[in-house]
């Protein structure tokens, strides 16, 4: 069974991007290192991958420099579910220095706490007052050409992965300002992975971009054939396992052993 984990793609900050998001959670640390050879691209021994666990959940930081259209957008940001008042505060003061706001904290029809931020890096949080088992969760925001396609999506990923599961499924009704039927919210999981999903007729100067993608790592060689050819069905490939699917989401499919052999201790 694969196992999925985000990717954040920076220009040379992945190490103290990490080292910053580490310091925000409990049961965080960062837990390998790989360094850029003699062959490049990067200078020699700087830093190429960062992995590490935010909450116990897996996440890798690539310095890959400044490629075009690789930029952080709001389009996919991370669910933070917060168990009290003064932890939600605490951690939107410390995301939030250096950042902007895109929602303010306050009490929202939807939560009676909630706020939505850009931190100092580009990366987007919600940070939300609340309890799961998971308590990071990659938000997936349709929008522009793919607005309206957050259910159909879902329902495209779910038919891919064994142990998948909708959770639940939101509709704006009327007069909410969207078209009625859209996704309002939802929740799914991939192979226990959790993600939550909306569609936003509002305009948006952004879309999915690959500067966060997801990655899933396969034990086997039909696994590593079987999710390229389904995901980039309808999409396009890129070099080394890279692949956009049909609404834009970035993946990279690998097969475990590589991250094995690229990783040393910090």
């Amino acid at each position: 069974m694969p196992s999925i984990s985000p990717d954040l793609w920076f220009d040379t900050e992945a190490e103290v991007a990490a080292t910053f998001y580490t310091s925000l959670f409990d049961d965080s640390r960062i837990t390998t290192i790989a360094r850029y050879s003699e062959a490049g691209p990067g200078p020699e021994g700087s830093v190429m991958v960062v992995a590490f666990q935010l909450a116990g959940q897996d996440f890798t930081a690539v310095n890959g420099g400044q490629v075009p259209g690789f930029v952080f957008t709001p389009a996919i940001s991370f669910l933070v579910y917060c168990e009290t008042p003064d932890e939600l505060d605490s951690l939107w003061n410390r995301l939030v220095d250096g950042g902007r706001i895109l929602m303010p904290l306050d009490s929202y029809p939807f939560s009676e706490r909630y706020g939505w931020l850009e931190d100092r890096f580009g990366i987007s949080w919600q940070l939300m007052l609340g309890s799961h088992a998971q308590k990071i969760s990659p938000s997936l925001m349709f929008v522009g050409a793919q607005h309206g396609k957050a259910e159909e999506a879902i329902r495209h990923y779910i038919g891919l992965f064994e142990n998948a599961r909708l959770e639940y499924i939101e509709r704006y009704g009327p007069g909410e300002g969207q078209p009625e039927g859209m996704t309002k919210h939802a929740a799914f999981s991939l192979d226990g992975y959790r993600f939550v999903a909306m569609d936003s007729g509002l305009v948006h100067d952004f879309t999915f971009s690959p500067a966060i993608s997801f990655v899933v790592n396969c034990e086997t060689q039909a696994e590593v054939d079987y999710f390229w050819d389904r995901l980039s069905e309808g999409g396009a490939t890129q070099e080394c396992g890279w692949l956009s699917d049909r609404y834009g989401v970035t993946w990279q499919i690998v097969p475990t052993v590589l991250g094995e052999l690229m990783s040393v201790q910090p």
